[in-house]
């Protein structure tokens, strides 16, 4: 899935000043980057930069300011590369920092920002053993955790129910775990693609 995404059509252009082209560019830096070719993405991480300083900061995707969207972006292509790099702490705090710039945006349908950066940070803090981060995480996105508005939670997310049902095994809960492994069966019914990681970013847990 990830090689799938490396060979998209979409690429940075220094010329290049489409949004929603330089977002999705962005999505193909942290799929280089999760391959661990950390040199071709740095390069491409400069372009993106470059790109998206020539995007209007008037220029809106329904309500969504672009520039808050490539804020995100930018957060989380730093956070992808340093884990790349072995810097774990620092990726963590740029996922985090993503994700508050996620939280703050405003109420859209559907959501402005579509890759939720939890999904990502949750499967690389379970990657690197720290599940009860992990859970908290995943907790948070599918609206278990209380904390968020309507808008910021996306509830029975297959994604997130993977992970935390992950969370859950790791830690040894049975009761919890089945009545999410029902959920997740019944969200894995109706997706496209089989889903055994709550981000394919995690290449050393993805099936």
């Amino acid at each position: 899935m990830v090689d799938q995404v490396v060979r998209g059509d979409t690429a940075v252009t220094p010329q290049g000043v489409g949004a929603y082209d330089i977002a999705i560019a962005g999505e193909q830096i942290v799929a280089v980057a999760a391959l661990g070719e950390v040199p071709a993405a740095e390069a491409e991480q400069a372009l993106f930069r470059d790109g998206a300083q020539r995007v209007p900061r008037s220029r809106q995707i329904h309500n969504m300011p672009c520039v808050q969207l490539l804020a995100i972006a930018e957060q989380m292509l730093e956070g992808e590369i340093a884990y790349r790099r072995g810097e774990h702490d620092a990726a963590f705090a740029r996922l985090r920092a993503a994700i508050a710039l996620e939280d703050d945006l405003p109420y859209d349908e559907p959501w402005g920002w579509m890759q939720p950066v939890r999904h990502a940070l949750g499967a690389l803090l379970l990657e690197q053993g720290r599940a009860a981060e992990a859970e908290t995480a995943y907790r948070e996105d599918l609206g278990l955790g209380g904390a968020l508005p309507r808008a910021q939670i996306h509830p029975d997310n297959l994604w997130a129910l993977r992970g935390l049902l992950d969370c859950l095994e790791r830690r040894g809960e049975t009761v919890e775990a089945a009545l999410i492994r029902q959920r997740v069966d019944f969200a894995a019914a109706r997706a496209d693609v089989p889903v055994s990681v709550s981000c394919f970013c995690a290449r050393g847990m993805a099936a």
